[in-house]
């Protein structure tokens, strides 16, 4: 039998739509913006595509796996709260995450102000170093949805490393 391996590796991705009304969350910081993401929870594009890529990282399902719309339990949450959910059965399963690779596209806000206060926020939120974790901010040209400004993208590599030996499961066939 082949043991899992060491280190394994998640993809994350989300969009949601900006409306007027709502506070802009990314990363789990308020930045000062005329419009929100709407969403069920607190719509924080970047910590949804975060916990997809750990969850996925460790093939334990998605963020709706855990928390789906349609649970009144969840409306208007706290994404760091679900984050920080995911990581928990991360670690129940023998894992831990090591680092956060991060690209969010959107017209505006310009990111650069924010990045460092958001690198540190994800770092807490996760339980990993704050120079372990990559945000960056991209336009799309004013192409698609995101350069017409009607939402924000996320798009995520996680990288998780085996704490524990997991002698029952396997990748290899």
């Amino acid at each position: 039998m082949h043991d899992l391996p060491v280190f394994r590796v998640g993809i994350g991705y989300d969009v949601h739509r900006l409306v007027a009304g709502r506070p802009l969350i990314l990363g789990g910081i308020t930045i000062p913006f005329p419009k929100g993401l709407l969403g069920h929870s607190d719509a924080d594009v970047l910590l949804h595509a975060i916990t997809d890529a750990v969850l996925g990282a460790a093939a334990l399902g998605d963020i709706g796996t855990y928390f789906p719309p349609t649970d009144a339990a969840w409306k208007n949450a706290d994404s760091r709260d679900l984050l920080r959910a995911a990581v928990g059965h991360l670690r129940a399963a023998g894992w831990s995450a090591i680092n956060i690779d991060a690209t969010v596209v959107c017209e505006a806000p310009k990111l650069l102000p924010y990045t460092e206060a958001i690198r540190a926020s994800i770092a807490e939120t996760v339980g990993i170093a704050a120079a372990c974790v990559s945000v960056k901010g991209k336009t799309s040209e004013g192409l698609g949805f995101t350069g017409r400004g009607e939402g924000i993208a996320a798009h995520v590599v996680a990288l998780i490393q085996r704490t524990e030996r997991e002698d029952t499961a396997t990748c290899a066939r």
